[in-house]
């Protein structure tokens, strides 16, 4: 089991014929504490149209994004939930870089329509443009991101909560393929500034990953050399 969280492309690609199961499963091993919002908190959203029209003012207004992250991953095969930290930043267009500080360092950078990584053994370069699962991947990363997921009724349901200090939404996948991989993907905006303060996915066998963004900075400069390949 180590040696799948070291590698986890490695290990999910020979392990699994079902590629979109793979490609899925590998991006929530590699994507915050409990305890961070209960949903028994929210209740119905008062103003759904409000909420969608200061969340794509958000996405417009903001260039970038500086973060730590705490991740936590919960497998029904272990006892033990497996905790991440690290950095997350964002600059647009698309510009996404995933770094793993504890307990091991893991690198993931998304740019230029390609995925890189790299752990202490090795490193890998992929081309989105050409892989239908990594361009899938990387649309569903920047969507939750920025919020443009939500304008995905074709792909999703969607349920609008709220407590007192953010809004919650519930996306269902509609297709009985997706279900097979992803139940519910639950994402949290702050209402401060309607940036993504946690997401949490429930895979169908109720696995799940639940991400905390902490220490946010909006609008800072991030050199673009944070993005390459090195």
């Amino acid at each position: 089991m180590v040696s799948a969280l070291k590698d986890p492309i490695n290990f999910l690609v020979l392990k699994h014929m079902n590629k979109m199961k793979t490609y899925l499963s590998w991006f929530l091993l590699m994507i915050s504490p409990a305890g961070v919002f209960a949903q028994d908190q929210v209740k119905a959203m008062s103003d759904i149209p409000g909420f969608k029209s200061k969340l794509e003012e958000m996405s417009k207004a903001v260039q970038s994004i500086s973060c730590d992250f705490v991740q936590e991953k919960s497998l029904v095969v272990l006892s033990e939930k497996i905790i991440s930290k690290g950095v997350f930043f964002f600059r647009k267009e698309n510009n996404i870089r995933w770094e793993y500080t504890q307990p091991y360092r893991y690198l993931i950078v998304i740019s230029n329509g390609q995925l890189f990584t790299r752990d202490d053994r090795n490193q890998k370069l992929y081309d989105i443009e050409s892989n239908k699962m990594f361009g899938e991947m990387n649309k569903f990363i920047s969507g939750c991101i920025q919020g443009d997921i939500l304008r995905n009724d074709k792909d999703y349901s969607t349920e609008y909560f709220e407590n007192g200090s953010h809004y919650f939404v519930k996306l269902v996948p509609r297709s009985e393929k997706m279900r097979a991989m992803l139940n519910e993907v639950q994402i949290w905006f702050d209402k401060k500034d309607l940036t993504v303060s946690a997401l949490k996915m429930i895979e169908s066998g109720q696995d799940y990953t639940k991400i905390d963004f902490i220490n946010k900075k909006l609008n800072t400069e991030i050199p673009l050399e944070k993005f390459s390949f090195k």
